[in-house]
């Protein structure tokens, strides 16, 4: 096998031959993605070692026939994965290389579990063939696919890496010894400020940091909250029908019930939560999941007359961060404290790897859950809760969170433009914020089968009757944030395929 020379970039003699690339074989509005990845690609393979300088940015736009805005664009996208630094005149320098991804041995075999898994080429379509289990998260993320649709999943790459370090570099200066100790189980007061803060300036919630608890994600929040609900009385949650497969998940491994309750255009029927008998629901008001529904105002109202009466509203801000077409909604936490266990996380805005998330609950649950969080892991590791805080300090969190709105709207847009080339007929659900898009269609083709037969050709994505406890309309559930516009649309056409064959 011949070695691969690493190109010297930090001669001035770049050339129409670096690395070789054709702009011709970028897809249409997708050249800064193209680039990006391409360079990411060379960095991680050795093309391009740590310490190369890129060419200038036009230059290289000259030499590749495409606006200096793409290759500025692909280069600011490599900086803040932290792959390149600007060094005035020292150029564009690579200062890191990503991991590379061990390949799976030749004949390994799938993890064992109920079903075989999807990364079994003979058998790329069992994943769908039963009712969904607890490990099937585990399992679609075990799934090899070219074209990731996954909700929920953020953009991992574009995680702000040259602001993380730079935060993480201040926090270790300033550290005091004594911070390396056990911290406060109920997460750093330094974090839990800069969350008051933030809950404040972007989700109209006043609280006070004392109010905060930090936890390892809203998974956590649930756990800890079994319990707690429990010792109150309460051994029902009613959720959202569609709703959250993988809360309803975490509700159920703490022996409480789950009843449906169905999901109109307003939200949650509220009429339809009084039949259930339940004392606590579990919501998403701002975006629903799957449907993108907004509880309305009207819907809110009585949803707040119902709290009155003794209910829990365990609300579920899981995305709300990210919208595009319509103004901001007000969490429900902001009307009415005393009945409201508010929960979110950074898992939507920066990764999910953090495990850092928070709960604001009502004043008599306070010291109950300080106590689980206690005896569960005597809480969060301090350094990146420093850290994060440092970012929401800073700005530079809020400085994330504009570029992604950007970015996912674009990549929204892409993904609808698809949908309405490649589905013709289907629906739409829940375009005007979140990380993914609901969609229904016709004809009514199992939509298991069709996920199935969509991963069979690359494609992953989930069944909307994975989140349905009552019957209902098939439908995908198609995650956007992570993929390119070009990825986008070709995804979205394997899809339609697929659906074709099938009819």
């Amino acid at each position: 096998m011949t070695a691969v020379t690493p190109i010297d970039c930090g001669s001035p003699a770049y050339g129409s031959d670096f690395l070789q690339l054709d702009a011709g074989e970028a897809p249409v509005g997708g050249k800064a993605d193209w680039l990006a990845r391409r360079l990411r690609q060379a960095i991680a393979d050795g093309q391009l070692v740590v310490g190369s300088r890129l060419p200038p940015t036009r230059m290289l736009a000259a030499e590749l026939h495409v606006s200096r805005g793409v290759v500025t664009e692909a280069y600011r996208r490599l900086a803040e994965d932290g792959h390149v630094e600007g060094r005035r005149r020292g150029g564009t320098v690579v200062v890191a290389a990503p991991l590379p991804q061990p390949p799976r041995p030749c004949g390994a075999e799938p993890r064992q579990g109920r079903m075989p898994v999807a990364t079994d080429p003979a058998v790329p379509g069992t994943l769908f063939a039963e009712e969904p289990d607890v490990d099937i998260f585990d399992e679609l993320r075990a799934a090899h696919a070219r074209i990731d649709f996954t909700p929920g999943q953020p953009d991992l790459t574009a995680f702000p890496r040259a602001a993380w370090l730079r935060a993480e570099r201040t926090v270790l200066a300033e550290l005091s010894a004594e911070n390396l100790g056990y911290g406060d189980p109920r997460g750093a007061p330094r974090l839990r400020r800069a969350i008051a803060d933030w809950l404040a300036s972007s989700r109209g919630i006043r609280v006070d940091p004392d109010e905060v608890l930090v936890v390892a994600g809203t998974a956590q929040a649930l756990t800890l909250l079994h319990p707690v609900l429990r010792a109150d009385g309460i051994d029902s949650v009613a959720v959202e029908d569609p709703g959250s497969l993988g809360a309803r998940q975490h509700l159920q491994n703490g022996a409480l019930a789950t009843p449906p309750v169905p999901v109109d255009d307003g939200g949650v029927r509220i009429d339809a939560l009084r039949a259930t008998g339940a004392r606590a629901v579990l919501l998403t008001p701002a975006h629903q999941f799957p449907t993108g529904v907004v509880t309305s105002g009207e819907r809110r109202r009585e949803l707040l007359l119902w709290a009155k009466d003794g209910g829990l509203i365990m609300e579920d801000d899981y995305d709300a961060e990210h919208r595009y077409d319509r103004p901001p909604v007000p969490a429900l936490r902001a009307l009415l404290a005393d009945q409201v266990c508010y929960m979110g996380s950074v898992s939507k805005l920066l990764a999910p790897a953090l495990r850092i998330g928070w709960v604001v609950p009502p004043p008599r649950y306070r010291g109950a859950l300080t106590d689980a969080k206690r005896f569960t892991d005597l809480g969060n590791a301090v350094l990146p809760q420093l850290v994060l805080a440092q970012l929401m300090h800073s700005g530079d969190l809020e400085r994330h969170r504009q570029l992604l709105r950007s970015r996912h709207r674009r990549r929204r847009d892409a993904m609808i433009d698809a949908i309405a080339e490649h589905l013709p007929g289907a629906v739409v659900h829940g375009a005007a914020a979140g990380l993914h898009l609901t969609v229904t269609y016709v004809p009514e083709v199992a939509d298991t089968e069709l996920a199935a037969a969509a991963l069979t050709q690359g494609v992953k994505c989930q069944p909307l009757s994975w989140h349905r406890q009552l019957p209902g309309r098939p439908g995908l559930v198609l995650g956007y944030a992570a993929s390119p516009p070009g990825l986008i649309a070709e995804g979205v056409k394997t899809i339609g395929d697929a659906l074709r064959e099938l009819t």
